[in-house]
């Protein structure tokens, strides 16, 4: 869909003494109509990260700590001495504007704050309206957000004033039903997970932006699995709740079921949370943050194009998976089902955000073929020509090559031979041809896409997390060197490729890493001798 967006020029004036927050307005779809002002009665949530600043120290310091609630508790600590000041100027400023504020959260960077539009507006220096698009009816915002020139160093982002969705599931649905899948547990045989480990004492957290889940979908799933139903928490965030009856339960019960069917004795923490820019980066904070549940690995099947995130938005998410990654907590995310456009109609390639993210581990999609209890075949996800999908992947066109991926041969940009970051990093089964039985709305049915792989490899790393001397962590700064000295603990796979039916716009799959499916499939067994043998000291 082409949008257009506001600039400085066309939106409201910097008001004097204030700067504007650039990228902080989102584009509006072309065809939005203004359908009025935000009503005067309604309350606006609205979360002010603050600008990183001075970590150094505090990553040393964290590199130095194997256990990973001495590490949160340090970080906190920290973090509550290094922002008090900051955290003090802020909230001090909303609460002159009429604001209320409803959290005060220094090691997460975050200040929660609420009021009427008529506050908002004054405070962010900006005009609220509602605008309908079609059906669809939301609220946003005209120009750059502002703030005064003594506020404007402290604050990253100001996230929640739009409330559209910034997300898409990812999950596919085969275009004819499937009289046959996969039950999630099958997937340990077929890519020989460790046997003896169960995920027992580890949380996996998944990042749920819609939908909810039941006890009795719940049961039956595990039931057909022959499998005790592990113990599923729903959090609530920023006021989402676990609410069943949208198409979203079947990414829900996907996510649930995967990773719970690999590691039935982990904990599985649901953290649902608006679909907005705040609720997306929220969530992941509160996870990654959690002193209660305490995940060490954390799930996310949602995502959209890089070209449809605001760059305080981009910001802000790379700050809060930042975090998980200095805290030793795994963080995978599904790189999209739309094969090398990621839906976007603009004759361009485009990779999925936030799997495009340095500090992200970005999950890939195959199609496996299946003899007794063995994998017979397996091949880049792309179902282009029956019109159902196919793996995401490509040339990040927002961040350059991180470090981990320095030495591999990654292809230019089919987006003019740009040099970038390359997504994914690792794949799994995501074809809904071989696709995974799930249960949902108490029916059995067969999905697929590339929100399995994220929890497939968040159930991994659950086994893994539940004998090493260290959490798995950060997995590419593992993986990618292994690779490069020729230690095999994935599986290549090079037959394939992500492009759409009757376009070039794409790439192949190769040896050791692609832009289809990263540096392959798990090697199950591999994965788990190799990195339960690592020690702490090794680690840091």
């Amino acid at each position: 869909m082409t949008e257009t967006r506001h600039s400085a020029s066309t939106g409201r004036a910097a008001r004097t003494g204030f700067r504007t927050i650039n990228g902080s307005c989102r584009a509006l779809p072309e065809g939005s109509q203004h359908a009025g002002d935000v009503p005067a009665d309604h309350i606006i949530e609205a979360s002010i990260y603050l600008q990183p600043r001075d970590e150094a120290a505090i990553t040393a310091r964290l590199a130095a700590i194997a256990d990973p609630d001495a590490r949160r508790s340090a970080l906190s600590d920290a973090r509550t001495e290094l922002y008090r000041g900051d955290m003090r100027e802020v909230s001090d400023y909303a609460t002159l504007h009429g604001l209320t504020v409803t959290l005060l959260a220094p090691a997460r960077r975050l200040i929660r704050v609420a009021g009427s539009p008529s506050a908002i507006e004054a405070a962010f220096g900006t005009k609220l309206s509602l605008y309908r698009n079609g059906s669809t009816e939301f609220r946003g915002h005209d120009g750059d957000i502002q703030l005064p020139e003594h506020l404007h160093a402290l604050v990253e982002s100001v996230l929640g004033l739009d409330s559209r969705a910034v997300a898409h599931t990812r999950i596919v649905r085969p275009h004819q039903a499937q009289p046959n899948g996969l039950e999630p547990n099958k997937l340990a045989v077929l890519y020989d997970f460790p046997t003896g480990v169960d995920g027992t004492g580890v949380t996996i957290a998944l990042i749920e932006l819609g939908g909810g889940f039941s006890a009795s979908d719940n049961t039956a799933a595990f039931k057909a699995m022959g499998l005790k139903v592990p113990r599923v928490i729903a959090v609530s965030v920023d006021g989402g709740l676990n609410t069943t009856g949208s198409d979203a339960d079947g990414e829900v019960a996907l996510d649930i079921q995967v990773a719970g069917g690999l590691a039935p004795g982990a904990e599985l923490a649901v953290y649902f949370a608006p679909n907005t820019d705040a609720g997306f980066s929220d969530a992941i904070s509160q996870a990654v943050h959690d002193t209660t549940n305490k995940p060490s690995v954390i799930s996310i099947s949602w995502g959209g194009p890089e070209s449809s995130w605001t760059s305080q938005s981009v910001a802000t998410m790379n700050s809060v998976l930042q975090d998980a990654s200095g805290l030793g907590i795994s963080v995978y995310v599904a790189s999209g089902d739309s094969l090398a456009t990621d839906g976007v109609d603009d004759g361009k390639a485009h990779v999925d955000f936030p799997a495009s993210s340095p500090y992200a581990i970005g999950c890939g999609g195959t199609h496996i073929d299946v003899s007794g209890s063995a994998v017979s075949s397996e091949v880049v996800w792309n179902d282009g020509a029956a019109g159902g999908g196919g793996t995401g992947g490509g040339i990040s066109d927002l961040f350059d090559i991180p470090t981990f991926q320095a030495g591999i041969a990654l292809p230019a940009s089919v987006n003019g031979g740009r040099k970038g970051r390359g997504v994914p990093d690792v794949a799994g089964d995501a074809a809904p041809g071989s696709g995974y039985l799930v249960v949902v709305g108490g029916k059995k049915e067969v999905v697929g896409g590339t929100s399995a792989v994220a929890p497939l490899w968040a159930g991994l790393t659950a086994l893994i997390n539940q004998k090493a001397r260290v959490p798995v962590g950060f997995l590419p700064d593992f993986l990618y060197p292994q690779v490069k000295a020729g230690k095999a603990l994935t599986v290549e796979i090079t037959t394939g490729d992500n492009k759409p039916e009757g376009s070039a716009l794409g790439y192949a799959a190769g040896p050791v890493w692609n832009a289809c499916t990263g540096l392959g499939r798990p090697d199950g067994k591999a994965l788990f001798a190799a990195l339960t043998a690592r020690t702490a000291t090794a680690t840091v």
